[in-house]
């Protein structure tokens, strides 16, 4: 069965750094789009960053130039480091594939549209 696996979340201070790590079975993954989407109490879904299937990357504003997506097909694993965390950044983020879409990619940004989701890790910045 489809699984995707998300680790790497805790409790961080402000200005600090995590990597969370979505690790991937059950499908062809070098042939799936992977991403990251966040969910904080009171806001909607946000879709943070986006990976295609042959290494395009696409970020949200909110989080560019601090977040950094990269997979490992090898290794079926998509990871996400991010850097400078602010406290708005706190919010469980879940990882995401997704193998066709009828459009762009850098469109799944804003219409969160997956084929398959893992549970979600917590990531909390808090001083």
């Amino acid at each position: 069965q489809v699984q995707l696996v998300e680790s790497g979340g805790g409790l961080v201070q402000p200005g600090g750094s995590l990597r969370l790590s979505c690790v991937t079975s059950g499908f062809t993954f070098s042939s799936y789009a992977i991403g990251w989407v966040r969910l904080a109490p009171g806001k909607g879904r946000e879709g943070v960053s986006c990976i295609g299937s042959r290494g395009m990357t696409y970020y949200a504003n909110s989080i560019k130039g601090r977040f950094t997506i990269s997979r490992d097909n090898a290794k079926n694993t998509v990871t996400l480091q991010m850097n400078d965390l602010k406290p708005d950044d706190s919010a469980v983020y879940y990882c995401a594939a997704v193998k066709n879409l009828p459009y762009a990619l850098e469109n799944v940004l804003a219409t969160n549209e997956y084929e398959f989701w893992g549970q979600g890790t917590q990531v909390t910045v808090s001083s």
